[in-house]
C-alpha cells in the first residue's frame, strides 16, 4: 500500500523542478502529489493552499523570505524543510533545515534522505499520540489521585497492588509531563475526568 505525500518544490529553474518532479514520481511505496512554484510569491500562496508534508527549496530563489519568515508565514511547524543545493553552502545557512538534497545526488540518495526525514516525522506523530492516550485504569488511577487518595487507597479501591499503582501513576506522568498533582488536577477537569465540585468536597 503506497503513501500519500505532498511535496512542494521552490526553484527558479525550469530543467531543475522539471527533472525533480520526473525522479519524485517514481518514488518506490510512495504517492506523490506535486506542487511547483518559481516564485516567492507563488511559493506562500502554494504553502497555504496545499500545505504539504515536505518544501523543497533552493533558498537563492531572488526576494525569497528567510527560513525563519517561512516558518512564521506558514505556522505549519509539522511541514519538513529541505534545501535545494546547487554547490558547497555555509553551515550556517543549512543548520535550521531537516535535509538537504544536492542537484548531483543520485535518485537512490534522493529517496532515502527523504524516506528518512518522513519515517522520523511518523515516529514523532506516534509517540506524540501514544504520549497524550491514557488507558481506561489509567483515567480512574488519575480521578483518585485527584481526590486526594494514596497509593495504597488507590490500590485497595481498584483491587490492585501498591506496586502496580505507582508503575501506572509513572507511566501517567511520562505520557502527560505532568508531575504534580495540581497538575493532574488540571488535566482532569479540562478533560472531564471530574467535577469541580467533587475536588471541592474531597
Amino acid at each position: 500500500m503506497s503513501t500519500q505525500l505532498k511535496i512542494a518544490i521552490a526553484e527558479p529553474s525550469d530543467i531543475i523542478r522539471n527533472g525533480l518532479e520526473t525522479l519524485l514520481k517514481r518514488m518506490p511505496g510512495f504517492r506523490i502529489s506535486l506542487t511547483m512554484v518559481a516564485t516567492p510569491e507563488l511559493l506562500i500562496e502554494a504553502l497555504h493552499t496545499h500545505i504539504p508534508d515536505i518544501l523543497i527549496i533552493n533558498p537563492s530563489i531572488p526576494g525569497c523570505l528567510s527560513f525563519h519568515h517561512l516558518k512564521e508565514e506558514t505556522g505549519d511547524y509539522d511541514m519538513k524543510y529541505v534545501v535545494l543545493l546547487y554547490s558547497v553552502a555555509d553551515p550556517a545557512l543549512l543548520r535550521p533545515y531537516d535535509e538537504q538534497i544536492n542537484i548531483h545526488d543520485t535518485a537512490e540518495v534522493i529517496y532515502h534522505k527523504l524516506e528518512n526525514l518522513i519515517s522520523a516525522q511518523m515516529e514523532t506523530n506516534a509517540v506524540d499520540e501514544e504520549q497524550q492516550t491514557l488507558s481506561t485504569r489509567e483515567k480512574e488511577i488519575v480521578v483518585c489521585v485527584v481526590k486526594g487518595m494514596t497509593n495504597r487507597e488507590i490500590a485497595d479501591r481498584l483491587f490492585l497492588s501498591t506496586h502496580t499503582v505507582i508503575t501506572h501513576r509513572r507511566n501517567i506522568a511520562r505520557k502527560l509531563q505532568i508531575h504534580s498533582a495540581s497538575g493532574l488536577t488540571v488535566y482532569a477537569i479540562v478533560n472531564k475526568l471530574v467535577e469541580l465540585s467533587d475536588i471541592k468536597t474531597t
